[in-house]
């Protein structure tokens, strides 16, 4: 009989709901085995799990962890690398947003932010590295156009997503020849839910600067992701805006 090639691998934090889950579908459907990570979300990550099990035997499981907690961040690799034996991209997705004023900030904030934002990418990503480089596969970081035009009150986040599109640029050159490293900087998608929740006078004004004049899809920040990570073997060290346009009206 011939040899099947075993399906590619993908962790993806925060993938039980929005963005993340989108995007597991999205690379599931092109015949990738999903990692979903999750910290508070069972429900969603074992609903998500079982419906890609469903469509494909064994190609979705589950791990819990707090991004934020220093210590759970290499059981997650190891648990994430042990799942098929192998690991072939890593998708930085997750992230916390809410305001925190400079006047009211405090360490709990920063630590909260910094720490899941920043922080955890990084580690993540050193205690994935060697199964990445032996899968000579690749890492995408999840951005912000607030990268790039801060955000009102929001010193912190702007200040985590800056410090990570930073941080993509130097593992291209680090992590080169065997990981190629880029980022997707979403502009308006999907608006703030619950606290961090966005004025509507105010998500009038973003779609006002954007040249396309409307909110982008779920899919089309997937399609980015899926491109990175399997279609492009030439390209690293790349922050791909997806944005409408928006980013050119900075």
């Amino acid at each position: 009989m011939p040899m099947t090639t075993p399906a590619p691998v993908a962790l993806i934090t925060g993938a039980a709901h929005r963005l993340g889950a989108h995007t597991a579908r999205h690379l599931h459907g092109r015949g990738w085995n999903i990692v979903i990570h999750y910290r508070s979300r069972r429900d969603q990550a074992e609903a998500l799990a079982s419906e890609l099990n469903q469509q494909r035997e064994d190609s979705a499981t589950t791990i819990q962890a707090d991004l934020s907690d220093p210590e759970a961040i290499t059981p997650l690799a190891e648990q994430a690398i042990a799942a098929w034996g192998r690991l072939n991209g890593l998708l930085n997705n997750a992230s916390v947003f809410y305001p925190n004023p400079t006047e009211k900030a405090g360490i709990s904030d920063w630590d909260t932010v910094m720490g899941t934002n920043l922080r955890a990418p990084f580690f993540l990503g050193q205690a994935c590295l060697p199964a990445l480089r032996e899968a000579r596969g690749a890492i995408v970081n999840l951005i912000d156009i607030y990268s790039q035009r801060p955000l009102a009150d929001h010193p912190l986040y702007c200040a985590s997503k800056s410090g990570l599109a930073s941080l993509t640029l130097s593992w291209a050159k680090d992590l080169a020849p065997d990981v190629r490293v880029n980022g997707v900087s979403p502009g308006a998608i999907l608006w703030p839910e619950g606290d961090a929740e966005i004025d509507p006078q105010y998500q009038q004004s973003i779609l006002a600067k954007t040249p396309l004049a409307r909110t982008g899809k779920p899919d089309d920040i997937a399609g980015a992701i899926a491109f990175l990570l399997c279609d492009a073997p030439f390209v690293t060290g790349q922050i791909l805006s997806v944005d409408g346009g928006r980013s050119l009206n900075m």
